[in-house]
């Protein structure tokens, strides 16, 4: 490789100090390897700071008489030790809530709290989109990481500097969401970047699983250090994705370009690796990742066939899917299950397995669209299955602890199947729409949007809860049951033209088949002719 490439603006620090190490240079398979997993952990970092105003929200607003006990906590988080702790041995440790979310109004300033986190999340992602195809998308992420990292943890401070003023939370949450919003398009441009349409489902449905795997890691670290202060369980997870970000600052090489792959136009099946074909360049795509052509605009992006029925069908998406992020927790501390309660911890820990159930939801739902290549049929499918998921956990989770597991873990397959498929392999898709004519510069932007309008469905869905659940939980299952309806009601224009598509297919197979016969039975009758005219 020659030295020159390595002085070039793109080539993380990281890489250029590992090739003067070892004196040679990774692969092609290596560099994807190394991507998937960086940008998997900085997702992973982003969600799992999200998690700890979920966590702490039955200890700022506890329910009088009840929430305001605290069980005195076991050593271990799940999946260390219990899952379900009673709420025995009670002491009045933090009984009394925090000011100002301990009034009468304390549920819904804290959906107050959530909205605006949200609100400035998905209106910066339109202008994060935007500036990650104009911007080198490995300084983009690490400056969004790194100032998440800094406004979560000063959220936490708030607890060790005593502050009761509400305005001082919500500008945090706000602020915190802007950085937040850089995250997405960029992750997701980054893996687009790299790999193509070629099994591309499935392979963004095992990499989604950072969304699941964050909310699961910042739920445990989040829950762990409660006892010590609630203002901990922001402080770490805020240093978890601070660090992530120097991390990818180090390594994350965000094109193939900055690391000396020349692809102009994408890699194909012609483009050696080490002296061979790789055999799995045919999974590049063709509109290279860093042509360096003019960013597409947001309206020219909002053009592209199927962005604004996905968009609009991700903000219902997503008005489920982060409901459920936000105040599972909080439902299940309120919640009898088996007729006892739990404690606030546990209820985080129990949290989790919500996400549990994403994960192979978000496999699935990438495996499905892929053999079936119909991603708006399976999206749409996976929606419709999630009311009944919903309906039967709301009925019966409070029958017992091992159904009400099942049936969580259940919901969340089906909830974050679709978000997960929406969210990568769909943008994914769209971003390199063969409309754009090999413009490699939109992933972030359509990215941007399909998931800019999502989340402001994140934003409504919380917000919505908080004033909800003072009416009770079954006024909010009835508004998830809803949005899920809707989400795949969407869909249907696009289901429609890929079931014709798959009709008209079946039918020209059938038709080259039947074609195929005449010919064989003309072929054999004219030689059985020809013979009798020769013989």
């Amino acid at each position: 490789m020659p030295g020159g490439l390595d002085a070039m603006r793109g080539t993380p620090p990281g890489i250029r100090l590992i090739r003067s190490l070892r004196g040679n240079e990774w692969s092609l398979k290596t560099y994807r390897y190394v991507v998937l997993l960086l940008t998997f952990i900085a997702y992973a970092c982003y969600h799992a700071s999200r998690k700890p105003s979920s966590i702490v929200k039955s200890v700022l607003d506890p329910v009088p008489g009840k929430a305001s006990l605290m069980t005195v906590y076991p050593t271990y988080s799940w999946p260390l030790g219990e899952v379900f702790v009673r709420e025995g041995n009670l002491s009045r440790v933090h009984g009394k809530g925090w000011e100002p979310f301990n009034g009468k109004d304390g549920t819904a300033k804290l959906g107050e709290i959530d909205v605006a986190f949200l609100a400035c999340y998905s209106l910066g992602m339109y202008v994060a989109g935007h500036l990650g195809d104009t911007l080198d998308l490995r300084l983009f992420l690490t400056t969004g990481m790194i100032g998440s990292g800094i406004f979560v943890a000063l959220f936490g401070m708030g607890y060790f500097w005593n502050i009761h003023n509400f305005w001082f939370y919500l500008v945090m949450q706000m602020i915190a969401g802007l950085f937040q919003a850089t995250g997405w398009p960029s992750v997701v441009a980054v893996i687009g970047n790299w790999f193509g349409k070629r099994k591309r489902g499935l392979i963004m449905g095992v990499w989604n699983a950072h969304t699941s795997i964050g909310n699961i890691s910042g739920s445990l670290l989040a829950a762990s250090v409660l006892q010590y202060g609630w203002g901990w369980s922001f402080i770490l997870p805020g240093a978890l994705i601070f660090f992530g970000g120097i991390m990818v600052y180090l390594l994350l090489a965000a094109y193939p370009e900055d690391v000396g792959i020349p692809c102009p136009h994408g890699l194909d099946t012609h483009t050696p690796e080490n002296g061979s074909k790789d055999e799995e360049a045919n999974a590049m795509p063709r509109v290279g990742s860093m042509s360096r052509s003019n960013a597409v605009g947001l309206m020219e992006a909002c053009m592209i066939p199927g962005v604004i029925p996905f968009a609009l069908c991700l903000f219902f998406a997503k008005l489920v899917a982060y409901t459920f992020l936000y105040w599972l927790p909080f439902y299940l501390s309120q919640t009898a299950i088996g007729g006892e309660y739990v404690s606030v911890k546990s209820a985080g820990n129990l949290s989790t397995l919500f996400d549990v159930g994403g994960i192979v939801g978000g496999i699935l739902a990438g495996y499905i669209s892929d053999k079936l290549s119909a991603r708006a049929t399976t999206a749409a499918t996976f929606m419709y299955a999630a009311i009944p998921a919903m309906l039967l956990y709301r009925v019966y989770g409070r029958v017992s602890k091992s159904l009400n597991i099942l049936l969580m873990m259940v919901a969340g397959l089906f909830v974050n199947g679709p978000y997960a498929l929406i969210t990568t392999a769909v943008s994914a898709d769209l971003g390199t729409h063969h409309s754009l004519k090999g413009n490699s510069r939109a992933l972030a932007t359509v990215t941007a949007i399909i998931d800019g309008t999502g989340s402001a469905g994140a934003a409504l869905g919380p917000l919505l809860t908080g004033f909800l659940s003072s009416k009770g939980w079954d006024a909010v299952f009835a508004m998830l049951v809803i949005g899920a309806f809707i989400a795949g009601l969407l869909l249907s224009r696009l289901v429609l033209a890929e079931i014709v598509e798959k009709s008209s297919k079946h039918r020209q197979q059938g038709i080259a088949g039947n074609t195929i016969i005449l010919q064989i039975n003309f072929l054999f009758g004219m030689r059985i002719i020809m013979r009798k005219v020769l013989y």
